[in-house]
Order: structure tokens, then sequence, then C-alpha cells
């Protein structure tokens, strides 16, 4: 875990992970059907395959 005062609180639209963290993401999509984008900001990680589409359908 990060320890505290580490990372500012509140929503974001970005996330810090450690190795073997995990994270849910509370979303909602209902007004924006379509073709969306999720990637690590790492480029060496998006090369890898932390790049990726999801379809969000109305």
């Amino acid at each position: 875990t990060v320890r505290a005062g580490y990372v500012d609180e509140g929503w974001k639209d970005t996330v810090l992970l450690w190795p073997s963290e995990r994270v849910k993401l509370l979303m909602r999509f209902e007004d924006f059907p379509g073709m969306f984008l999720y990637h690590c900001h790492n480029l060496e990680h998006e090369d890898q395959g932390l790049m990726r589409n999801y379809l969000i359908q109305a």
C-alpha cells in the first residue's frame, strides 16, 4: 500500500498500483456508448499490452 499522505485523496482518472495490487473501478457509461481506451502511462507497459480498447453498449 501507499503510505498515508503520498497520494491525493478524491476522485481521479488515474490510479497508482504497485506490483500485485488490484483496483476496482466504479464508472457510469450510460450516456457514452462507443469505443474507449485504457492504458498505462509507462510506454514500455503500453507496448507489452497495457493498452486496450473496450466497448460500451447502450
